[in-house]
């Protein structure tokens, strides 16, 4: 007959942790895929709208974590230029935290879609190059974008949210 020690039974708190993870991620997976509406589920106010306005952004609020908490990203205090967006007869053009940006607006049934994304190459900071990559990739899969008089809002597929202020309207 063999005896199993107690300690060797014990699994530690990280190991049950992820043991717990592991055996969930089927069920959490099957739950997820309501969440987010599916890639042709983009919604945006009509463009008109945003014609002649400029952004910038305010607030990076990141994907809720498993306790449904929303945390602010922390954008570079260093001085540079914030996030921004300047919407023009079919383009989108700003500043993306390292260089500036330009795309092409295709209006359709559901508002527009944001296509050809380009950029400068400007060498910069670490921190400044990762904001810029998330941000070009939600600029790329973005869910909905909602105006609210002048704020606007971006949302992304994993439930980030970019929050910009209007700080320019002209006319055209």
């Amino acid at each position: 007959m063999t005896y199993i020690k107690k300690s060797e039974l014990e699994v530690s708190y990280p190991k049950r942790k992820l043991i717990g993870l592991i055996s969930s991620a089927p069920f959490f997976l099957i739950g997820c895929a309501n969440l987010v509406p599916p890639c042709p589920g983009k919604t945006t106010p009509p463009y008109s709208e945003l014609v002649g306005t400029q952004w910038e952004l305010n607030r990076w609020n990141m994907a809720p974590n498993s306790m449904g908490e929303v945390r602010l990203r922390a954008m570079p205090n260093d001085g540079g230029s914030k996030i921004s967006l300047q919407f023009s007869q079919g383009r989108m053009s700003g500043y993306s935290g390292c260089n500036r940006f330009s795309a092409q607006i295709i209006e359709d049934s559901r508002g527009f879609q944001i296509e050809q994304i380009a950029t400068t190459r400007m060498a910069c900071a670490s921190n400044r190059e990762d904001i810029e990559r998330d941000f070009l990739y939600l600029l790329r899969d973005y869910r909905s974008i909602a105006r609210d008089g002048n704020y606007l809002l971006i949302i992304g597929p994993n439930r980030e949210v970019l929050g910009f202020n209007l700080i320019q309207r002209t006319n055209l």
